[in-house]
């Protein structure tokens, strides 16, 4: 059965343990963009707890605007910023400084359009994980679909809609925080390094 999801930043584990799960991927091309969802977010284990980080966007005149059509504002070094928040977050896990030069290229780019860039983030995970994704993408959009041909977690963008609770992992501050569950794939990459995908394949999804 296909999976179809919307291509984020970075995106929380419960994407991909859908998307490992799954017998083929389908990527959201044709929805309009919603503000305050993952679709430019991630949250991160931070020295203080929870963080979150954010791109910042080019707003439109118009109230609807298709997400594929949004633009990064890049005007100021937002990179930069999430860069030092993951060193701080990450710079004393297992595995930051293995994967540490993947990473560097991405956040020297600058993107134009915040799809290509979340389907960039995307593929660094892939070469980290050494899993090949391969997926296809929409061409028009359906508000429903078919139950028995797709799983539908579209709403898995929206982290207030995602209610999946997965095993606790060792995370670098939970002796001060305790475990914090589902953030961004790169606290379980960071943490677990090549346990990754083990991980991911075990856990179910509500």
């Amino acid at each position: 059965m296909k999976t179809l999801l919307h291509p984020s930043y970075f995106p929380s584990i419960s994407h991909f343990v859908a998307m490992l799960q799954s017998e083929s991927i389908v990527f959201e091309m044709e929805d309009n963009f919603q503000k305050q969802t993952n679709r430019n977010r991630t949250y991160i284990y931070s020295p203080n707890g929870i963080q979150l980080l954010n791109i910042p966007i080019k707003h439109s005149k118009t109230s609807h605007q298709k997400t594929k059509d949004i633009q990064v504002e890049n005007d100021f070094d937002w990179q930069k910023q999430h860069f030092k928040s993951l060193e701080a977050a990450y710079r004393s896990s297992p595995f930051f400084e293995f994967f540490e030069d993947d990473f560097v290229p991405f956040f020297e780019k600058k993107h134009t359009f915040l799809m290509d860039l979340n389907f960039d983030a995307l593929e660094i995970i892939s070469k980290c994980m050494r899993t090949k994704f391969n997926f296809e993408t929409t061409t028009e959009y359906f508000h429903e679909v078919d139950s028995n041909e797709i799983k539908d977690y579209r709403f898995l963008v929206n982290g207030k809609k995602d209610t999946s609770v997965f095993e606790s992992y060792t995370q670098v501050f939970d002796d001060k925080h305790g475990f914090i569950n589902n953030l961004s794939i790169l606290d379980l990459l960071f943490n677990e390094g090549k346990f990754t995908v083990d991980y991911l394949k075990s856990q179910q999804l509500r």
